[in-house]
């Protein structure tokens, strides 16, 4: 694993008096004795690149150890939450209003039994519903907007926007303003070095990693592998929604954080789709991965945000990036010659 630890300041802006943007709470105050406390927090993400966010996150926001955590029951957030205080609610898929009411009267009730003071959401649908419910209850609440919108608000960012007392913040200061406020990015923390190590010349082990967003297939990424891929090569696959009988290797459906670090770190080549989450996992492994964006023309996802991930993270030097219909053996070959490296914050 590639990532070295340095003595930073905390990105979250503080004052003399505690950390900007106060809570308006009921119960205890935030000073005791004299001396400021950070506040309890409820942190709330939707499964996949949002939770990976949040997790990455935690440890750099202004709020109290032990914070109550408000997720799905997935492989994914049992593995990163192991030993923490969770609360599964049911599937909310993005843009789903009836999921969204579904989950409410779940979420009233962990609230209304949870002794907090600010409520924080990376997104997705599970923000809309939680950070207005902690605003009725006269708690502070914060929208922390994926990294992965470079451009603006997502839909469920343009919703809690509107919501009165909830603090919104961008990881992207190019489009900062009077409502969205930019402290911090989850890319920041990375760099890329080149190998001087040719490329492998034999059979290559490739892990493929589809994500688990639902209800979406990626069948262009696969169908485009099994062009291209000659079958010397071994290959590893987390599938997802695109269930299929026709993979060569080792197939699951979803797969534990435990077991994908695994599966990275013995790998030559790790494709993924352009999800942050993934590329934030394969990347703090140390490893180049090679990204294919997920197109909504296609119904593999509700826009094109993850063309954004891929332009980004290329830009950078941390990807190897390419369309699924352009993707070649070439791309897998470049992104042997690269490694990744991540400064880890200390608070």
């Amino acid at each position: 694993m590639s990532t070295r630890q340095t003595a930073v300041h905390q990105p979250w802006k503080m004052n003399g008096s505690g950390w900007t943007a106060r809570p308006t709470v009921r119960g205890p105050a935030m000073v005791e004795g004299g001396k400021s406390t950070k506040p309890r927090a409820v942190l709330a993400a939707s499964t996949g690149g949002h939770l990976a966010q949040l997790v990455r996150l935690q440890p750099t926001l202004p709020i109290a150890e032990d914070p109550i955590w408000i997720t799905f029951d997935h492989p994914q957030s049992r593995s990163l939450l192991e030993g923490q205080r969770v609360h599964y609610v049911p599937y909310i898929a993005p843009r789903d209003f009836r999921g969204a009411v579904a989950a409410s009267p779940k979420v009233r009730r962990i609230l209304a039994d949870s002794d907090y003071q600010i409520a924080v959401s990376t997104g997705a649908a599970i923000a809309a519903v939680v950070l207005p419910m902690a605003r009725m209850q006269r708690r502070a609440a914060w929208y922390i907007e994926s990294v992965s919108r470079f451009d603006g608000p997502s839909l469920t960012g343009r919703i809690v926007a509107k919501v009165p007392g909830i603090k919104t913040f961008t990881q992207h200061r190019a489009w900062e303003d009077g409502k969205w406020t930019h402290q911090f990015s989850v890319l920041q923390d990375y760099t890329a070095a080149t190998s001087k190590t040719p490329a492998p010349t034999g059979p290559l082990k490739i892990f493929v990693t589809l994500g688990t967003i639902q209800p979406y297939r990626f069948d262009r990424l696969v169908d485009r592998l099994l062009a291209v891929v000659p079958g010397d090569n071994e290959f590893v696959w987390q599938i997802g929604e695109t269930v299929r009988e026709d993979l060569p290797g080792q197939v699951h459906r979803t797969i534990a954080a435990h077991e994908m670090q695994r599966e990275v770190l013995e790998s030559d080549v790790v494709i993924s789709h352009s999800g942050v989450g993934s590329a934030m996992q394969i990347m703090d492994l140390g490893k180049c991965p090679v990204l294919v964006p997920r197109r909504s023309q296609y119904g593999e996802h509700v826009d094109d945000h993850q063309a954004q991930i891929a332009r980004e993270l290329t830009v950078r030097s941390l990807a190897v990036t390419a369309e699924a219909d352009e993707l070649t053996l070439d791309h897998l070959l470049l992104s042997t010659r690269s490694s990744i490296s991540r400064t880890v914050l200390k608070t």
